[in-house]
């Protein structure tokens, strides 16, 4: 076969090797390598019917967490007024997890109907909104110290603070930013045959997580999001087919480092001491006990029973149990509806799990299947930590859980997450994709291809 012009995409013969020049801003560049199966991954990538199962079980757990919120809000309330001499209504908390709910559900369907080529280009712009973002919370809150603008925790600033408006979390948005960037970096990497190259990305990568953890787990001192974004990263990196070695070697660092940060923190040694305190008894729950938390936790869960007390008849959610809304939101659903009420809840999260999880083993392009990888790893340490800490597994991390607890950027974020899976869930094939890297691993030893004759022609397709 000669040269020719086939669906918009320029063929050159060269000896016994077919290499596909892609269309980029009115040029024609080689895509490294791609031969055939270019465009045997262009044709397994046709649009067809989406998984609307994200959407069932997305929607499910959201209609939960509103009724949930609903119920105790005023509970909540009386609560926030009484210790805080704040003005909070009885609907307030129902009223802003129904507002956020809204846009959580307007982000899933941008993201749903935006193609990921958009996402993909924006992939840095993304990242660098994240880490400013980031600073100028950390200039807005320890340097101009502006306490009305950014909200402190635990002696950190981890949340612009907008009044009536509600808050904004820069870490959220890096979780977004994360799979997005990384998806593209790594794609390209496996593209190239450069997927194990440490120096063209293993070491960036790993620099670039080293940054984005001090940020989330030293200045903002917030563990449990740190945790969560390594999960991500972790994810991701075994999707794109890296060598195992390289994998323990990575894993083995970040448990290094996280013991050393955990070491190094007062409030999270005492987090660990608490943990494995051999006072067990729920029953003698004080609030100058450091097991109060955990202890309220499993009386709530406990005094659920099989079926729950019911709906309005949380006990705990009168003030008993610290951050009823937010962290602790597990707990409150298992007294409200009980062990079979949590494990349907916890079903859910499974299935909708599972889904992404199919979804990246089916998709054929590399950074796509990264990128869904991605929001499996996020959910899952989620939903993991989350629940884990509240029944005594682990020690509280201070988490949200997805799409129920109350607080407008976890579900922002997490809604249009699953709206990118959403739409590349349209492009998968209809069995597992095997995309070892082991192919593609010469491909840096071979030689470049050079700009052709055609370089200034522009696309008509």
């Amino acid at each position: 076969m000669g040269d020719c012009w086939r669906g918009g995409v320029y063929w050159h013969a060269d000896g016994a090797e077919r290499r596909a020049y892609y269309i980029v801003s009115g040029g024609l560049v080689s895509s490294r390598r791609e031969t055939v199966r270019a465009r045997t991954n262009r044709q397994r990538q046709r649009r067809h019917r989406p998984d609307y199962m994200i959407v069932m079980c997305m929607g499910v757990l959201m209609l939960i967490g509103l009724v949930v919120m609903y119920a105790i809000g005023p509970q909540r309330a009386n609560v926030m007024n009484a210790a805080y001499n704040g003005s909070y209504s009885a609907t307030y908390f129902a009223v802003k997890q129904f507002a956020s709910l809204l846009i959580a559900l307007a982000a899933f369907v941008v993201l749903a109907f935006v193609p990921f080529s958009v996402l993909k280009n924006q992939a840095g712009k993304f990242m660098a909104a994240a880490l400013i973002a980031s600073v100028l919370l950390f200039l807005v809150g320890n340097v101009a110290h502006i306490d009305t603008l950014a909200q402190a925790t635990l002696g950190a600033y981890r949340w612009f603070n907008f009044g009536s408006f509600g808050g904004f979390q820069p870490s959220e948005l890096m979780k977004f930013a994360v799979v997005i960037f990384m998806a593209v970096f790594l794609g390209n990497r496996y593209q190239q045959g450069k997927i194990n190259n440490p120096r063209e990305t293993v070491y960036p990568m790993a620099g670039l997580l080293a940054l984005l953890l001090f940020i989330v787990v030293v200045v903002q001192k917030d563990m449990g999001t740190g945790v969560a974004i390594a999960a991500t990263v972790v994810s991701m990196f075994i999707v794109s087919t890296m060598n195992w070695q390289i994998l323990v070697k990575i894993a083995g660092v970040g448990v290094v480092v996280g013991l050393v940060l955990v070491v190094s923190s007062p409030h999270r040694m005492e987090r660990i001491g608490t943990f494995f305190s051999s006072s067990n008894d729920v029953a003698a729950a004080d609030e100058r006990d450091n097991n109060y938390h955990i202890k309220n936790a499993m009386i709530a869960l406990g005094t659920g029973g099989l079926l729950g007390r019911g709906i309005g008849k949380s006990i705990q959610a009168t003030g008993y149990l610290p951050e009823a809304v937010n962290d602790s939101i597990f707990a409150i659903m298992g007294e409200i509806f009980g062990f079979a009420g949590t494990v349907c809840i916890i079903g859910l999260f499974g299935i909708l799990l599972f889904r992404i999880l199919r979804i990246a083993d089916q998709l054929p392009d590399m950074s796509m299947r990264i990128a869904a990888a991605g929001v499996f790893g996020w959910l899952l340490a989620h939903v993991v930590m989350n629940v884990a800490s509240m029944i005594g597994l682990i020690p509280l991390t201070g988490i949200t859980l997805p799409l129920l607890s109350f607080g407008g950027t976890s579900m922002i974020f997490m809604s249009g997450a699953l709206g990118v899976v959403f739409q590349l869930s349209r492009y998968t094939n209809h069995k597992s994709v095997n995309m070892k890297e082991d192919a593609r691993a010469d491909f840096g030893s071979r030689r470049r291809v050079g700009r052709t004759r055609y370089a200034g022609r522009r696309s008509i397709a």
